[in-house]
């Protein structure tokens, strides 16, 4: 079911992240059993973060080689490394720091204080992306990648009506005057997330309402970005029951 969208409602924040937690841990072991290993896209913010925590918490967390799985990033805040904005630090604090994966798995975009040069640190993190891919592909296979979404709509650091959501040819791109501060950024494109065999989509609260109903009206994705996230597999939008006030009855999938 190539391309398949589903909206999976929960009755309320804690519901929402423990479902996608027990998921992802569930998908992960299939995933392994397949593959030699996993490529894993993390998103920042409330939810996405949420969702590691309770990964965490989990007592399904240590059933998993993690020494197989790859961590990657959407996007991050071009601040200092030990910035607490800094989702990679969110995401090791939260998950990260408390499992055997080895150091070399874990490729967070380059830090303000690593590398002063924004469009340097895209040119870095495109490469790290490169030297992970197959032959003849300049990215990995991405197995996951977890998104989040903002009431404007935006995914990763791409937002709308702006040049990240419409670029095509580069794999990251240098964010500018980011409409939600810090004011610089570095994000993965539209055509890198959209080759991720499974996009999962997390929302909460009735701030993100409008923007799941236009994404699943066939809004413009320039627009409103979420609109065009699509993974090759599967898109899933995690919701509780507050995003999902404007989502027709007959896009809500079956509980699972």
């Amino acid at each position: 079911m190539t391309n398949e969208r589903r909206v999976l409602v929960h009755p309320d924040k804690e519901a929402l992240t423990a479902s996608v937690a027990a998921r992802f841990l569930t998908k992960t072991i299939d995933i392994l059993d397949d593959l030699d290993g996993a490529n894993i896209a993390l998103t920042g913010g409330t939810m996405g973060i949420a969702v590691l925590e309770a990964v965490n918490a989990s007592p399904a967390r240590d059933t998993i080689d993690w020494s197989k799985v790859h961590f990657w990033w959407g996007d991050e805040r071009f601040v200092e490394k030990s910035s607490e904005e800094r989702n990679e630090r969110q995401a090791r604090e939260a998950l990260l720091d408390h499992l055997p994966v080895p150091p070399e798995n874990i490729h967070p975009f380059p830090a303000s204080d690593e590398i002063a040069d924004l469009d340097e640190a895209a040119s870095v993190y495109a490469a790290e992306l490169a030297a992970f891919a197959p032959d003849g592909q300049d990215f990995p296979r991405f197995d996951i990648t977890f998104l989040g979404v903002g009431p404007d709509g935006h995914i990763a650091s791409l937002f709308p009506d702006r040049s990240g959501i419409r670029e095509t040819e580069a794999t990251v791109v240098a964010v500018r005057e980011s409409p939600k501060p810090p004011p610089e950024r570095l994000s993965l494109t539209r055509p890198v997330l959209n080759a991720s065999d499974r996009i999962w989509l997390v929302l909460s609260g009735s701030d993100k309402a409008s923007a799941l109903g236009l994404a699943l009206a066939g809004a413009s994705y320039t627009e409103v970005p979420v609109a065009g996230a699509k993974g090759r597999k599967r898109t899933v939008f995690f919701v509780d029951k507050d995003a999902a006030v404007d989502v027709p009855e007959n896009l809500i999938a079956p509980s699972y």
